[in-house]
Parts: structure tokens; sequence; C-alpha cells
């Protein structure tokens, strides 16, 4: 790419951060507008970053390549976190997490099977043809997805009449719906200050620094430890299939156990003993890569469970679109970092990057405790609230309140 596109400097760069830096920038607008118009806007999406995909095929100059990279993160901003919304309007809270860590296990398989499959397309005409012919698959998928893709419970109309009564009143015993989801700027504007939010944030961005560090230098790092580039790619593949089942298993076990904190708390220490394996230096290369395998489980791990834990935490509606889009929005500035830490010139030590990586999952690790203890207390206060008030709601009183998600009285968070 750059002997074809004639990059001089920086421009590689700024080419890959301008696309976290749109993705940041519309996470929440992109959220929004999937909430407002339906799950289909999941495939419009993904056919437009398709587009922008055979754009960089087809760039000849740097300037269209960088504005197709930023079009690219406008246009994926809304795509997880929708699709984490969508999954959640259809199941309870303690059914939500294994349903969505299958969707996620995605991101696993494409890590797996990323560098074969670009290797394996290598052999077309250069570089943009790699592009163009990952933009078709993009788009062909898309297309069929707009067709298939479900609505929102309320429109299901896949199911038929007792299905879909059955289906609200599952959902409205597992905390109510909204009635009234208006979307206003003086409405979304105070959501995001919810401090809750935040704290989730930063524990995302710390296992997004540590999930975007092995995507980007994985290879690299294989590499250094004296594997060819052949051997460090296939040897890749075990590290992501072992992530894989352990974040399954414990999906499985989180929503069996109605325990979020326990599993992304073991999620950040995974991270800290690869980390810290990596920076001890140990000499023998198969210490090394076990070391990876233990930063890889226990990023997606994190990752997976604290979108599900956010998501049930804020009630439902505008709120939840609002959370979600700030959640993998600034959550994914753990990918400006890591793109930044991971020196050449500290071959094969990595301190800098390996010490960083290290760092944010200890400051992970804080995060979730916080969240935690903030949640079990407040849920302690509701309980006694209750208890000393006795207050007893009518059903019309709970469906007038509706609107208040987790500001609903009857409201309790998990754990």
């Amino acid at each position: 790419m750059p002997k074809s596109l004639h990059m001089k400097g920086n421009d590689y760069n700024i080419a890959v951060t301008v696309f976290t830096v749109s993705y940041i920038a519309f996470g929440v607008p992109a959220n929004l507008v999937f909430k407002k118009f339906g799950p289909k806007t999941l495939a419009v999406f993904m056919f437009a970053w398709g587009l922008c995909t055979l754009g960089q095929g087809l760039t000849t100059t740097v300037s269209g390549l960088i504005a197709c990279r930023f079009l690219m993160g406008m246009f994926e901003a809304g795509f997880v976190p929708g699709c984490a919304y969508l999954i959640g309007s259809y199941y309870k809270k303690n059914e939500f997490l294994r349903r969505y860590a299958i969707f996620f296990s995605a991101n696993m398989a494409a890590g797996a099977f990323n560098g074969l499959f670009s290797s394996a397309l290598s052999h077309m005409d250069g570089v943009g043809g790699i592009f163009i012919m990952e933009s078709i698959i993009t788009v062909v998928v898309s297309s069929i997805c707009f067709w298939i893709i479900v609505p929102f419970p309320e429109k299901a109309s896949f199911l038929n009449e007792d299905q879909k009564r059955l289906l609200l009143a599952r959902l409205e015993e597992d905390g109510g719906s909204i009635q009234n989801d208006r979307i206003t700027f003086r409405r979304v504007l105070p959501m995001t200050a919810d401090w809750k939010i935040w704290i989730c944030v930063l524990a995302y961005m710390a296992a997004e620094e540590t999930a975007s560090s092995l995507v980007a230098f994985q290879p690299t790092i294989l590499k250094d430890l004296g594997w060819t580039a052949a051997s460090a790619q296939v040897h890749t593949i075990p590290v992501y299939a072992v992530a894989f089942v352990l974040t399954l298993s414990s999906a499985w076990l989180s929503d069996y156990l109605q325990q979020r904190y326990s599993f992304t708390l073991f999620g950040s220490v995974l991270i800290i003993i690869g980390w810290s394996i990596e920076l001890a230096q140990v000499p023998a290369a198969g210490a090394r890569y076990a070391g990876i395998f233990f930063t890889a489980s226990g990023a997606f791990i994190m990752m997976s469970t604290i979108v599900v834990w956010l998501c049930v935490n804020v009630g439902k509606g505008v709120k939840r679109s609002v959370a979600m889009g700030l959640l993998t929005g600034f959550g994914n500035c753990g990918a400006l970092i890591s793109s930044n830490v991971f020196i050449a010139s500290q071959s094969p030590r990595y301190p800098v990057g390996f010490g960083v990586g290290l760092a944010f999952g200890i400051v992970g690790s804080i995060a979730v405790t916080i969240y935690y203890l903030y949640l079990r207390r407040e849920n302690r206060l509701r309980d006694k609230l209750q208890s000393v008030s006795g207050k007893i709601y009518t059903r019309d009183e709970l469906d007038r309140m509706q609107d208040l998600g987790e500001a609903h009285p009857e409201f309790r968070f998990e754990l």
C-alpha cells in the first residue's frame, strides 16, 4: 500500500488512526439512527462500509484512502452495539450474555482466519485486489441480511400472536418495556453524563487495548520469538480457539449463576497474568506463547461481559442505545493507544507495549470493582427504602413509571 499510493511520513498511521476517530465520534449518533429506524439499518451500515472497502481498493491517492477510512469508521460505529441491543431486546437478563457471546465469537473467528484469508487473497493483483474481494463478500452478505434480519419484538412478524404475546410478557416481567421512547437532544444529553456508563467505558477500553494489541502485533511478537511469518500466522489460530471456548464457557456460567462481576474480574486477571509473563521476558518461546493465550482469553471475556453487564443495568430504550454507543465508541480509544506503544526498535522485548497492557489490565480490574461496589450499595439502599416505606405499587402506577428505566423503584442492578 505505501508503495502503490506513494505514501510519505505518517500517511499510513493517519489512515489507520482516522478510522478510530470516526468510530468514536459517530458511536452515539449511529446507535440513535439504529434505534429510530430499526434493525434493518444494521444491513445498511454493513453495505455502506462494504462500498468504503471497495473504495480503498480502487483509490489511487492517500487522501482517497483516508476519506474511505473515515467513512468506514462512521458506518461501522453502530454495528456491534446495535447487534447487542437487538439481541438483548429478545432475551431476559439471565439469557442475554450467552447469546451475545455467540455473536461476539465471530470476532475471535475473524482473528483466527484473517491472516490465512488475507494470505490466500494476496495472490490477487496487489493490495487493491484484496480490498475489492472483501468488499464484494461484504456487499453480498449485507444484501441478504437486509431481507432476513428480524425487527424489534413489538413488530416480530415471524411470530404468531400467541408467541408474540408470550415473548412480550416475558420481557415485561424481566424489567418492562419503554412505551414513550422519544429521541430528543434534551433527553439524550443527560444520559451521556451517567458516570456508570463511563466507568464501564474505562474497563472496556482496558480490554480493547489488549485485544487490539493482539490483532495488530501478535504475528510480529511470534516472529520475534523465532517463527517464520507463515508459522506465526498459523500459531495465532490456537490462541483464538482457546479464547473462543473460554469466552462462551464464561458467558454460559455467568448467565447460569447470574454473576457478572466475578467473570469480568476473571478476564482482567487473565490479562494481568498474560502481560506479566511477556514483561518478565521469559527466555522460553513456549512461555511467551502461553502468555498470549492468557491475554487474548481475558480480553474477549471482559469485552463481551462488560457490554451485557452495562446493557442490562441501564434499562431499555434510548438510554441503552446511548450507553452502547458510548461504550464501544470511546472504549475503542484503547486501539489508539495500542497502535502507538509497540515500538519497532524495542523488539523483541517491547517493554512499553507489554507494560502499558499490564497497566490497563490493572485499571480494568479496579474499574469493574468500583462499578460492582456501587451497584451492590444501590441495591441495598433500594431494598431498605422499600422495606421501610412498605409501598406496594399498583399496576397503573408501575405502567406510568415504565419510562424511568433503571430509576424505576423496583429496578435492581445485576451484579
